[in-house]
């Protein structure tokens, strides 16, 4: 009678037992996806990113908030407790929230302390030493972000991607403000782990293959799917299985000088043609557009850049494909043409290549006109206008 007992009292414990184990795995499995979801949020704001990204830039004028238009809301005073405040219920005064959001984003996307370049034509040069002198050992298009390592004078030294050197403090935005923009200008991608991963036309692996890329791009997401990413490829929207990727939050940085360098046996014109295109870095992409200032589409921006030395263009990528001596985009050279697409029939970006791997283009309108991998996606075409 006792052995029974002992028995039924020893199966009730293993069930007890059985059931906090699976109780304290479903635990860590909501503790983990929480902790995702935080880190990825930066934060319990940024669970509410269209809260923040407003453009709040906040004035404070005593107990009062002057919220600036942002894309959402019109021009409006609050008093006493804003924002945070409706999320957690919490009473919060203005000096408070500025203080939590430094806090929340303090160390967002990898920064300790975060500058954010802010230039209204061209580009900020980061030199060898904080001196005009000094050697140019990189570039800050508008709104490139950078970690603050020291400040000399009226210089910072920083770190931006693979860029180190001085800059120019009054071209740089820090603080609480540098967060703010940061958090409207911060991207979300899919980091590609493998080479060669295939981006399709639908989230299915019976679906068209559209291109392929490389180990280490990035493609802007649009929207996480069951085991999918849905991205933004230039202005196609297309998908990439989430096993090969990773999603990352970031900001863009310097590029190196080397990406300003060309071949000792590439002609001035091409060159030229290269520097030309590189100044407008940074300016924004708008469809239909041809400004190099204001605005343009990928072919919009070639066929302006090609005007410029006498060379008329059509406005398609596609029609732009047709034109100068078709070669193998792997003889293409500094000012040559890279076309990409599912193929040479289904043509619908254009790039201008700069040598070294790297290509100018207006990519889309989040990014606007930037330099890229040239073989961020295999081109289909290459062609050159250029004579020797």
């Amino acid at each position: 009678m006792i052995l029974e007992e002992c028995q039924q009292l020893q199966m009730w414990v293993d069930k007890v037992l059985s059931s906090c184990y699976n109780s304290i795995r479903e635990c860590n499995k909501f503790v983990t996806k929480f902790t995702k979801l935080v880190y990825k949020s930066i934060g319990v704001i940024m669970t509410l990113k269209k809260v923040l990204i407003l453009g709040v830039a906040m004035l404070l004028m005593g107990s009062q908030v002057v919220v600036l238009d942002a894309k959402e809301f019109s021009m409006s005073k609050l008093r006493g407790n804003v924002g945070i405040a409706a999320i957690t219920n919490e009473v919060l005064d203005a000096s408070e929230y500025l203080e939590y959001v430094d806090n929340t984003v303090s160390a967002a996307w990898g920064y300790d302390e975060l500058g954010i370049a802010t230039v209204t034509e061209g580009n900020l040069n980061v030199r060898e030493m904080p001196t005009t002198s000094s050697k140019v050992v990189g570039k800050m298009y508008n709104n490139a972000a950078c970690e603050i390592l020291g400040e000399e004078g009226e210089w910072y030294h920083i770190r931006s991607g693979e860029v180190e050197g001085y800059v120019s403090s009054k071209f740089i935005i820090t603080g609480i403000k540098a967060k703010l923009i940061g958090m409207e200008i911060a991207y979300e991608r899919a980091r590609v782990l493998e080479d060669g991963l295939n981006v399709r036309t639908a989230p299915s692996e019976d679906s068209e293959i559209l291109t392929k890329v490389a180990k280490g791009e990035e493609l802007e997401v649009i929207e996480e799917l069951d085991g999918w990413i849905k991205c933004k490829l230039n202005t196609d929207e297309v998908y990439v299985s989430a096993d090969y990727v990773e999603i990352v939050d970031g900001l863009n940085t310097a590029i190196t000088i080397t990406q300003f360098k060309y071949g000792m046996d590439v002609s001035d014109v091409r060159v030229d043609l290269c520097e030309y295109a590189l100044q407008f870095v940074g300016n924004p992409y708008v469809w239909g557009g041809t400004s190099l200032t204001k605005g343009a589409d990928c072919s919009g921006f070639v066929l302006s850049v090609y005007k410029n030395y006498g060379i008329e263009l059509p406005h398609y990528s596609r029609s732009q494909s047709n034109h100068g001596t078709e070669i193998s985009y792997k003889d293409a050279q500094p000012g040559d043409l890279l076309f990409y697409g599912s193929s040479k029939s289904t043509i619908s970006h254009v790039a201008i290549y700069l040598g070294d791997g790297q290509i100018v283009h207006a990519n889309d309108e989040k990014t606007g006109i930037i330099v890229s991998n040239a073989y961020y996606r295999t081109p289909v075409k290459a062609c050159t206008l250029l004579e020797d």
